[in-house]
């Protein structure tokens, strides 16, 4: 254990030395915890997995909870500034001190058991929230579903958002592969809601098999959208009428608030959530990285941390829905293991000029490389950052007030950036 007084940024660091591998999937060590330290886990928790709209999905479930008067807790992954967003309670971020005790006590029972940053992380994550006696947990689940280290926690229902292609190194090539792996997060008995009408052969089938509840988009819970962005939601257990857009940007976040809806009405946590609760609550959601704008010195910001294709394409269906701007510049920063060609190609019509920046990760795929393969895709010049700090000051060079600045392709690209252009705007003491 480390020394006494050691502040939370030692203990990240050294969580980081404690597995050889980043990514080890498995369920048994964190189980294997879990009876070590005795934790008492509440009946009513929520599993939500998927491949895009998974932090969405839990702000959502998180927000509608507790204005209908419950307390909840959250547990996000990766975050976007600082690692207390990971855990949240009744809507506030945990403190490093909390989260130190919580790192404290997962030390006194792991006795050598290898554990990756995100199991780690995960433990403490369920600590605190034992601590705090919450009515519901809501449980992001990190890669995956099945081997995740959240599907060591049995949840009362389960939220599958959409499968798309992404960390295929670790889930598989191809969507019925990644869709086994995400069908995981079922139990016999409970529901499971599905977010996306296009629904894998895999989910249907293990939900068959396990006799889970499967709930499906567009078949056990149609959304009419009208074309002011004005929605009604039909379930089992009636109809919502003229619901508000959320304030995350994008019709397919209209998507992700039915799917939320589904699981809470087929969990018993409907009662309290009406029409009236849902509009005062979703419009006025905001998530940091998702469809995020702000305006700096008279040039908006885009951020969105769209790191694989159905993403990107979403992203570029938000982008044309919005205000048309002169130019859009866009600085990308990737990770090794994505699909750079399947990123690119759904935003060339939105992009006007591209910004390759090596995202904040080891894994980050170098800003030349990047640069070579988005010009050969684009053809068109990608300027070379060696930094955040450089992009930006390229970006804010070129850019004019009709133009726009978008910063996509990885939570380690966003991030750095949000937080470069927040200390700028901090006042010198």
């Amino acid at each position: 254990m480390l020394p006494a007084g050691a502040p939370l940024s030692v203990w990240l660091t050294w969580l980081e030395t404690l597995s050889p591998a980043e990514i080890n999937l498995g369920i048994s060590r964190v189980r294997l915890l879990i009876d070590r330290l005795q934790l008492p886990l509440p009946v009513k928790t929520l599993l939500i997995a998927g491949t895009n709209g998974k932090g969405s999905c839990v702000a959502m479930t998180d927000a509608l909870l507790r204005a209908a008067g419950l307390s909840v807790g959250a547990y996000t992954s990766p975050h976007i500034s600082r690692y207390n967003e990971r855990i949240v309670v009744n809507g506030e971020t945990v403190d490093d001190c909390a989260i130190i005790s919580a790192f404290e006590v997962v030390e006194t029972v792991r006795d050598g058991v290898e554990l990756t940053y995100f199991e780690y992380g995960t433990l403490a994550a369920l600590i605190v929230f034992a601590e705090a006696e919450l009515d519901v947990w809501v449980l992001e689940v990190g890669l995956g579903g099945r081997l995740d280290a959240t599907n060591a926690v049995d949840p009362m229902a389960a939220l599958i958002t959409n499968v798309s292609l992404d960390h295929c190194a670790w889930l598989g090539n191809d969507v019925e592969t990644i869709a086994s792996e995400k069908a995981g997060v079922m139990r016999a008995g409970i529901p499971v809601t599905y977010g996306d009408s296009n629904i894998p052969e895999a989910i249907e089938r293990h939900s068959r098999e396990l006799g889970a509840d499967l709930l499906v988009a567009g078949r056990d819970f149609p959304v009419d959208i009208g074309t002011d962005g004005i929605w009604s939601w039909h379930g089992p257990s009636g109809d919502l009428e003229s619901l508000k857009a959320p304030g995350l940007l994008g019709e397919f976040q209209i998507r992700n608030a039915a799917a939320v809806l589904a699981m809470l009405d087929a969990v018993g946590l409907f009662d309290s959530i009406d029409a009236d609760l849902v509009n005062r609550v979703l419009p006025s959601l905001s998530l940091a990285g998702r469809s995020q704008r702000l305006t700096v010195d008279g040039v908006e910001w885009f951020f969105d941390v769209a790191h694989n294709p159905a993403a990107a394409s979403a992203l570029a269906t938000t982008l044309a829905s919005c205000e048309t701007r002169n130019m859009t510049f866009a600085i990308v920063g990737l990770l090794d293991d994505k699909d750079v060609d399947g990123i690119i190609a759904p935003l060339t019509d939105s992009v006007d000029h591209w910004i390759a920046v090596p995202a904040n990760s080891e894994r980050a795929i170098p800003s030349g490389e990047l640069a070579r393969q988005i010009s050969n895709l684009t053809a068109r010049a990608c300027f070379v950052a060696d930094s955040v700090a450089g992009a930006v000051e390229f970006a804010r060079h070129e850019a004019s007030e009709s133009d726009r600045i978008l910063v996509t392709g990885s939570f380690f690209t966003v991030g750095p950036i949000l937080d470069q252009l927040a200390t700028e705007s901090r006042p010198e003491i």
